[in-house]
């Protein structure tokens, strides 16, 4: 879809209320969007699902103003995604409703990639806060996409870790681009446009309301694998994010928290109905069979940097083990692999115990019998 059509669609897909069938049922009756915007009135209300003040809005939208749009898309650094463009994200037709345009910003091959969403409280306590940093860093070191929703709190943390690690991250924003929502987050939003990806269904400059963010809740869980919900009170948004991966027929999974605890309510509620307890890595890195390489004997230098990281975090999951050792299960040549775990305690992810022992940096979040 190019030219003039293109920004009829997007006319179109920007008329308030549309969805993805009206749209649909707009295309089919007159040939085009094109010729839907041209379409005279009357026309308009003989279609299914077409009233008059939808008709009426139908008529109102003015191309020369989504041109103007598309411009500052471009000066934003992001482009427009339309369905059936190479780029948008075939997991997001599976959403409900599916969105008829998206904005981006960033590294478009990231939605091509296996991702988690990672989700929780924005008033969380330091127990959600150290297993949101660990889990995200974790998953981003073993070459998984971190998806969340760039709010304040465990969002923010998630998005945080990732990137602490040259991991990838995608935010996807309740809002448009061009608009940095919490103020907070300004530094957040400005590295993950030029080290990740901005996602949203909103125009540049649009502000959020609250309606923003369940839209956004969803697409979060359409671009996951699997979505894992730290801490959330009833009520939260991370449920609604959970609720949207569950009608998907995705995987979602709950850390468990203290039952006197409301930060926790709505993850434990989640784990009484059925959803899988996250205990330890392997509960979630078991979704994603692809990112164990077949040969582990390739050396850190010719594998991708976080790919090498996450294989050491697996390899030291529960114990602390010598340098030697590490370089017999991974098949890593010891002084190459000296100067990844060094570069590992740097960035915070290891620590070094007397007699080239490493450890992970925390204790592990993983609950182990016995």
């Amino acid at each position: 879809m190019e030219g003039e059509e293109r920004v009829a669609y997007l006319s179109l897909a920007l008329t308030p209320g549309i969805g993805p069938e009206r749209l649909g049922s707009l295309l089919a009756a007159c040939g085009s969007a094109h010729g839907a915007l041209s379409a005279p009135f009357e026309f308009l209300c003989t279609i299914p699902g077409i009233s008059k003040a939808f008709a009426t809005a139908v008529q109102q939208a003015r191309p020369t103003a989504t041109a103007s749009l598309l411009q500052e898309t471009a000066h934003q650094g992001g482009v427009v995604l339309l369905p059936g463009d190479p780029d948008f994200p075939a997991s997001l037709l599976l959403v409900d409703p599916a969105p008829v345009c998206l904005f981006a910003a960033g590294d478009l091959t990231l939605l091509e990639r296996p991702a988690v969403a990672i989700v929780g409280s924005r008033d969380h306590t330091r127990y959600g806060a150290d297993i949101c940093e660990q889990v995200a860093a974790r998953a981003a070191a073993a070459g998984l996409v971190v998806v969340s929703g760039m709010a304040r709190g465990l969002d923010a943390v998630a998005h945080n870790a990732a990137l602490r690690v040259g991991g990838a991250t995608i935010g996807v924003l309740g809002n448009g681009l061009g608009v940095i929502y919490p103020a907070a987050n300004r530094l957040l939003y400005e590295e993950v446009r030029s080290t990740g990806l901005l996602l949203t269904e909103f125009g540049p400059g649009e502000r959020p309301t609250a309606g923003s963010f369940p839209r956004r809740n969803r697409i979060i869980a359409g671009l996951a694998r699997a979505t894992l919900v730290i801490e959330a009170a009833d009520g939260s948004g991370a449920l609604i994010t959970a609720r949207a991966a569950l009608e998907m027929g995705r995987d979602v999974l709950a850390v468990p928290g203290p039952i006197t605890s409301p930060k926790s309510a709505g993850a434990n509620r989640l784990l009484r109905d059925g959803a899988m307890a996250f205990l330890e890595m392997a509960d979630l890195l078991a979704r994603f069979p692809e990112l164990v390489p077949a040969d582990k004997s390739v050396a850190p230098h010719d594998a991708p940097l976080a790919s090498a990281q996450g294989l050491v975090l697996q390899a030291l999951e529960g114990s602390a083990l010598h340098v030697d050792e590490l370089s017999v299960r991974l098949g890593f040549p010891a002084g190459e692999l000296l100067g990844l775990l060094g570069a590992m305690e740097i960035s915070g992810l290891l620590r070094q115990e007397p007699g080239m022992r490493f450890a992970l940096a925390k204790p592990s979040f993983a609950v182990r019998s016995g």
